[in-house]
């Protein structure tokens, strides 16, 4: 692979960078409430990456947001930087970390049963819960 970033993110404080290798194997917008809270917002939007694609340099804690999901965020500012499932090789990374607006529009929605009634999809495919498989 090569190990030259395609594109760099960084947290609101700048004390964690984020580096991709390749291009996200989906992307999707997610409207479940703990992204909600997490993020202050109605919905997130995540880039998924294989884990090896993705580098983080910076001091990161993790907080266990679900039996088997982990989400970093920077030991600075708390900004999210990545997420984490244990048995999955992939990493989430959330679009707004990345220093260039526009990269990564998402697919599809997930955990739509408590998106706000105002949200406009575009046409997007939305499931009530995570995607199925």
């Amino acid at each position: 692979m090569n190990r030259t970033p395609i594109h760099q993110g960084h947290c609101a404080c700048g004390a964690v960078s984020v580096s991709v290798l390749a291009e996200p194997k989906e992307v999707n917008l997610c409207h479940c409430m703990t992204c909600r809270r997490i993020h202050g917002a109605p919905f997130a939007v995540y880039a998924i990456f294989e884990r090896d694609a993705v580098e983080v340099s910076g001091d990161t804690i993790a907080w266990a947001s679900s039996p088997t999901g982990r989400r970093h965020h920077c030991a600075a500012c708390g900004s999210p930087i990545y997420l984490v499932f244990d048995g999955v090789p992939e990493i989430e990374v959330p679009a707004g970390i990345f220093d260039e607006a526009g990269l990564y529009p998402p697919a599809y929605e997930i955990w739509c049963k408590t998106a706000e009634p105002w949200h406009d999809a575009r046409g997007r495919p939305r499931y009530p819960h995570s995607r199925p498989d």
